[in-house]
């Protein structure tokens, strides 16, 4: 990873996520309340979406008037058209009590939604009622479903994509996050990030199996290009770990910087790039060895990052109020010598409220 572009201004981005067709979104959450977008190849702002949306309008009469959402994470059509984001909470008339991530208002917390965004008009085209206080959204190879992990009901929502529509609910346990979809298009593997633990999903039965305990907050997955290997973040141990996608032995692992959240590995499968949030930086890892082979500093609370392949970069969202943007032509480049540091950080934006802050460690 080499020369870094920083990206500021009215953001504080929880999650960035690329469409490979040379567009990255990024999720503004409860500070910002709005979804930026910008072009890879010049890092310009291509436009802003605010989260405030008419439920009435999209379908859901019981929602009149203005809902303001919260953009956590989001994830693309193949062919980059649409957005699915999920909505830490959606507030306005109708909806329940706010979501945070304590759970402490029960089932009076009110059911949140999977915005999509259409890229052609910058606008919500269609929402999704989903559980409570809904964290990471994986669509299928085959793009006909999502998966959605909600943190506060201990469930995985199974979302028909065509019909727009929840078809299952899947028990796990507590705090689900991560998510990743085999090429199968019908197992799938989901983090519990407060129960230590790792769940096999098969999406067409609506069941759930515990693989294994798990160090520490396991948070986040990633698939190999080619399905056979995923890869696990466990924040609360400092771990990387490398696994059999197929049984979910843990194959190899490999310490991290403090408290690795999301990852993102490159299209040819030779890169892994993982987020430190305590320590602000980026790591990258020769996935043939699994050895950390760069640490790059970044802005202040790094929790997202993306590699974005029509411009070989990787964008890191930094959640106190930045994007770095950072080159790598070469990710199967591994020069071990280089453990660059560089940059600097950002201060938090002021006047959070108590569920503002209790959104951060997710």
């Amino acid at each position: 990873m080499g020369d870094r572009h920083r990206i500021t201004g009215d953001i504080t981005p929880k999650s960035v996520v690329s469409n490979g067709h040379g567009l990255v979104i990024a999720n503004n959450m409860l500070y910002a309340h709005s979804v930026t977008v910008y072009d890879a190849a010049d890092r310009d702002l291509h436009a802003t979406v605010e989260d405030t949306v008419q439920m009435d309008d999209l379908g859901f009469p019981d929602y009149p008037g203005a809902s303001q959402g919260a953009p956590v994470e989001a994830d693309w059509t193949s062919d980059g058209r649409y957005a699915y984001v999920s909505q830490y909470q959606m507030k306005g008339e109708g909806h329940g009590a706010s979501g945070n991530d304590d759970c402490r208002n029960g089932e009076k917390t009110g059911r949140s939604a999977l915005l999509r965004l259409d890229t052609a008009t910058m606008s919500w085209d269609q929402a999704i009622e989903v559980g409570r206080v809904p964290k990471y959204v994986a669509i299928s190879p085959d793009q006909s479903s999502a998966l959605v992990s909600n943190w506060c009901d201990k469930t995985v929502s199974v979302v028909d994509l065509a019909k727009g529509e929840v078809t299952k609910e899947i028990d796990v346990d507590s705090a689900p996050r991560g998510i990743v979809i085999l090429p199968d298009d019908n197992t799938a593997y989901v983090t519990a990030m407060y129960a230590d633990e790792l769940f096999r999903i098969d999406v067409d039965k609506g069941t759930s199996e515990l693989v294994r305990d798990t160090g520490r907050k396991p948070r986040h997955l990633v698939l190999s290009p080619d399905g056979t290997r995923m890869y696990l973040t466990e924040a609360g141990s400092d771990r990387l770990l490398e696994m059999d996608a197929r049984t979910g032995e843990v194959l190899r692992q490999v310490d991290t910087g403090r408290e690795p959240r999301s990852m993102d590995i490159s299209p040819d499968g030779t890169a892994l790039y993982v987020v430190n949030y305590y320590e602000d930086s980026v790591s990258k890892f020769d996935v043939e060895t699994l050895s950390e082979v760069q640490r790059e500093k970044v802005g202040r609370n790094p929790v997202g990052v993306a590699y974005e392949p029509t411009t070989a970069s990787v964008w890191v969202a930094n959640y106190a109020g930045s994007i770095d943007v950072l080159d790598d032509s070469r990710p199967g480049d591994t020069d071990s010598g280089s453990r660059k540091s560089s940059g600097g950080s950002f201060g938090r934006p002021s006047g959070q409220s108590s569920d503002e802050s209790a959104a951060r460690d997710s």
